[in-house]
Formats: structure tokens, sequence, C-alpha cells
């Protein structure tokens, strides 16, 4: 059995965007949106945008100085991202980060919050966005730190093991396997990306209980469809359990979650 772990369609951008954003994601999409070097009539690529999270704070940064393109893969993220962000504030597109279509040298910026770690081809996702940028643009994006690091996704992925010990599922193995930054300063030296630097930021995000994020933690990620192809009954299980450990070592409520993520930003000399 092999989990789906592109697969955020039915009712889990819904459930990503609005238990699982708040646990995870809005400190982290505050911190890199917070870091593009905005400057008039600059156009900005987001890749791997899910349902808009950075999009929205993007877009507010760059109104009345540039445009955004927003783009992903999944449509079903996508289409759900368009209904949360005003009309004509972003042109959303669907595109594969790895074969952008794109004409070279067409973006000033080039943006990605926690999408690398999902790309089948990381390298070639780096080339293409040192391909669409101009001479001088930036790219920036993030990654999860260790499972370690970060409690909600390791307690997430640990009460999900404990209930298919002889296969669990592995969902949240691939969010934190980026977390070395010698491999991704490798593929952005090899694209041709100078001015490289990293930075770990830690930030923490909140729940107004832990049965709320667990509903984000197992039903807003692919988690949810692994553990329903396993047995079915066992996903109320497996939510209420984690809703227990959230409470049991991260409050609620609310439940306060730490985080760590490893921040990317290099230049198109």
């Amino acid at each position: 059995m092999t989990d789906r772990h592109v697969a955020f369609v039915g009712d889990v951008p819904r459930n990503y965007d609005r238990y699982l954003g708040p646990v995870l994601f809005h400190g982290f999409a505050d911190d890199l949106a917070g870091r593009l070097e905005v400057k008039p009539g600059m156009r900005v690529l987001e890749t791997a945008c899910g349902t808009g999270i950075v999009s929205r704070r993007l877009a507010e940064r760059l109104r009345g100085a540039g445009t955004l393109v927003a783009t992903d893969l999944n449509e079903a993220m996508l289409a759900y991202a368009r209904t949360q962000v005003p009309a004509g504030h972003v042109e959303w597109r669907p595109a594969d980060a790895t074969r952008l279509p794109f004409p070279d040298q067409s973006f000033d910026a080039v943006a990605c919050q926690f999408g690398l770690m999902f790309f089948p081809d990381k390298s070639a996702g780096i080339r293409e966005a040192f391909r669409v940028l101009k001479p001088g643009g930036q790219y920036l994006f993030n990654v999860w730190d260790t499972l370690a690091k970060n409690p909600a996704a390791r307690i997430a992925h640990e009460t999900a093991g404990r209930f298919f010990p002889a296969d669990p599922p592995n969902f949240y193995c691939v969010p934190s396997s980026l977390h070395d930054p010698k491999p991704v300063r490798t593929w952005l030296g090899e694209a041709g990306f100078t001015r490289v630097e990293v930075t770990h930021v830690a930030t923490q995000g909140s729940s107004p209980s832990a049965a709320e994020a667990a509903i984000g933690l197992i039903e807003g990620n692919p988690i949810g469809g692994a553990i329903v192809e396993r047995r079915a009954d066992a996903l109320e299980e497996v939510k209420q359990a984690t809703a227990a450990a959230v409470a049991a070592e991260l409050g609620d409520p609310p439940a306060r979650i730490p985080l760590h993520a490893v921040v990317f930003s290099a230049r198109r000399p």
C-alpha cells in the first residue's frame, strides 16, 4: 500500500485551510511574505500555493506595487484558494513546479511555502525557478525542520503509526525530508543561484482546541485518506487519540504548537 502524498482532494482543502493553517502554516506564511523585497511593477510567481495561505499575504504586500501569479498542480487546492482571495488580486494558474508554463526570465521573484519536499524531482523544481527569474531575481522558500522539532506533526505521525504498526502511514515523513540544508544548497548552486542564505525560523501555531487541531492534522492532508485505505472505521479513533496526545503535550484549550522550519533565500545573478 502506498500513501497518496499529493491526494489533497475532497474535504482536505477546506480542513487544511481552516484547521491546519493556524496550527502549522500562518506564522511561516507571514515570515516568508515579509522577506519579499517589493519593488514597483514587480511580477511574482508562487509555486505549490495550496489553499492560498501565502498567496493572501503576498497579494496584500504587492497591492498597488506588483502582480502575483499563484500556481499549484492540485486542482482541488487551487479551486479552494480562488474562493479565499478577492477577485482580481491574484492570477491563479494550474502548473507543475518542475515544468513551469512560463517564458524564461519572466518574474522578479519566486516564492514557495513547504512545497519543495513534495516535488518528485526537487532539483528540477529549483532549476525551473531559476529559469523563470529575471537577473537579480529573488527565490524564497521554506521547508520543515525535523519531526522531533515539530511536535504536532510528530504526534500525528506516531499516533497513526500505533494503529497500523505493520503498515504505518508515512505522510509526515515527507514534509520533514529536507531538514538538512546541505542537499538543498547543492541543488541551488547547480542551478546557478548565488547569495544563498539559510535561516532557521521558530514560531508558534495555535488551535482553539486539541480536537480542532486533530481535525487538521489527520483530515487536513493525505494521511486521512491513508488511514481510510487501511481501515475506514479507524479514522475517528485516530483523531480522538491524536487530540488526546496533543492536549497532554501541547495544552487544551487552546493548543499551542511550537514550530521549526528552514528558510532559504537565493538570487539569480
